[in-house]
């Protein structure tokens, strides 16, 4: 069945659900991206130690990445 409807598309129709597919791929390697940088920069602030008046901002930052994570 999916061989079939493959086949009745058009060109533009195939063109846009490759685009959808490129699109969903940017958001989630975005929504990645900026996990990483999130939780590197919450444990930079946590394991130095002359950072500990912001200490709980690194925990924050951590978290929030997390949760991008889980949402991405």
């Amino acid at each position: 069945m999916k061989q079939e409807e493959k086949q009745t598309l058009s060109i533009s129709e195939k063109l846009a659900i490759d685009r959808t597919k490129l699109a969903n791929e940017r958001t989630f390697l975005a929504f990645f991206r900026s996990f990483v940088v999130m939780l590197s920069s919450g444990l930079a602030i946590v394991k130095l130690q002359f950072l500990r008046n912001i200490y709980v901002i690194g925990i924050a930052l951590m978290i929030i990445g997390l949760m991008l994570l889980i949402y991405g």
